[in-house]
């Protein structure tokens, strides 16, 4: 798999890379574990991508790692997984550190526990200097959440008249969004074999290359990103132009 990394155009790397990590139950499941063990196991899959994102030059990856609707989950299951994210924070900042890594969260945070916010925000504010890779947290959080909380900042702007109805377009709206200071993911992978969005960045994958692996996230490393990236660099992006505008 090593040899993907020696394949990938250094002149051609996706700048912004999102992630839909899929598949801890399962991996749990297939070993014989507690669901928890999947997602404990799945720390070691981040690990090991945002090294490989940073070595290889990505710029923002984010990451889906709580979404609304996971609030719905068995309370032992979402108490566990509370307690793995203070735990992975605490534990991963150093080397996050080491890596020149920047840290920011994405979504309702307010509705994730006390706790939770806190060793968040020391870590934020810990790699706040980082120039490197921005990691790019999202917990509690939904594309339709997103565009529904942008649209009401949208109105109250509106209405305070700060900005006139004339000036709405897709690049003001971009600007309410939670991924306002990035720019849209060229790439979205998800694992786990699904086929699915859920509801993940609806707004901004408009024209974001999907790619689909059948590996469960526990399993996921490195070299399967750098593999990911070279399937996407052997695309063609028309953004609904045709080949010929291209060439042209």
């Amino acid at each position: 798999m090593e040899l993907f990394r020696n394949r990938i155009n250094k002149n051609n790397i996706p700048e912004h890379v999102a992630i839909i990590m899929d598949g801890n139950g399962r991996w749990a499941a297939k070993h014989g574990k507690p669901r928890v063990m999947g997602h404990e196991h799945g720390v070691e899959s981040v690990r090991s991508v945002v090294e490989g994102a940073g070595e290889i030059g990505v710029k923002h990856l984010t990451l889906y790692a709580f979404s609304t609707e996971n609030w719905d989950r068995p309370k032992e299951e979402v108490e566990a997984l509370m307690g793995l994210l203070v735990y992975a924070i605490e534990a991963e900042t150093e080397s996050l550190m080491k890596n020149n890594v920047r840290l920011s969260a994405i979504g309702d945070v307010e509705a994730m526990p006390e706790k939770v916010r806190e060793k968040l925000n020391a870590c934020i504010e810990h790699l706040n200097d980082n120039t490197g890779l921005n990691l790019i947290l999202a917990l509690s959080y939904s594309g339709q959440w997103d565009i529904v909380n942008a649209v009401k900042k949208l109105v109250d702007d509106t209405v305070a008249k700060k900005i006139e109805v004339e000036e709405i377009n897709n690049k003001l709206f971009n600007k309410y969004l939670a991924t306002a200071n990035v720019p849209d993911p060229e790439l979205l992978i998800r694992t786990s074999g699904e086929s699915r969005i859920s509801n993940f960045l609806l707004w901004q994958i408009a024209y974001s290359e999907l790619y689909f692996t059948g590996k469960l996230w526990p399993d996921f490393r490195k070299d399967d990103l750098f593999e990911a990236i070279f399937d996407y660099q052997n695309r063609e992006r028309r953004f609904g132009k045709t080949s010929e505008q291209l060439t042209s």
